[in-house]
């Protein structure tokens, strides 16, 4: 990733330098061209001009883990020694460092419509991860045979055998 910056100037006054005009300190809302890619030219008119420099930098993309990785950057945040809990938890210590010092988001696991043809006339209800049959007064009636699942929900339950067809987001 490259580190493009931009740089202004802002006086006391809460007001930046315009480049384009280069004739006063204006409010941000009516500044032509309140930044520079030049940090030597924002220097310079700070010096002359009065004010400091401001530096904007992109913020990094965040990455995205899996839950289990998730788990170990959050766990390393509570460690004295983040590198070493990483390192010895994982193999992929750059990804997680990263993670580590950028931010990340948790990837949403895939769920899968799952045709569950020993299910007729089963109900299930979905608590958090689990799946239990139960005739529970709130459950949902599987008048397909067809329940969603994520891929570690189906080989936990061992329905590996089943036909299954991804959710789309528009079906969620």
């Amino acid at each position: 990733m490259s580190e493009e910056k931009l740089y202004a100037v802002k006086n006391d006054e809460g007001k930046y330098w315009d480049f384009e005009g280069r004739d006063d300190f204006w409010a941000l809302v009516i500044s032509d061209c309140p930044t520079t890619p030049s940090k030597e030219q924002a220097e310079l008119v700070a010096d002359e001009q009065g004010g400091h420099v401001v530096t904007f930098v992109e913020e990094p993309e965040k990455v995205v883990l899996t839950k289990e990785q998730a788990k170990i950057v959050k766990d390393a945040h509570d460690n004295k020694i983040p590198a070493c809990h990483i390192a010895n938890k994982s193999d992929d210590e750059e990804l997680l460092m990263n993670a580590y010092v950028n931010g990340y988001t948790v990837a949403k696991e895939k769920e899968y419509n799952v045709k569950v043809p020993y299910a007729i006339n089963s109900y299930f209800k979905k608590i958090g991860v689990d799946y239990c049959i139960a005739g529970y007064k709130d459950t949902v009636d599987l008048d397909e045979n067809v329940a969603q699942f994520t891929e570690s929900e189906i080989e936990h339950y061992g329905l590996q055998d089943c036909e299954k067809e991804e959710v789309t987001d528009d079906e969620q």
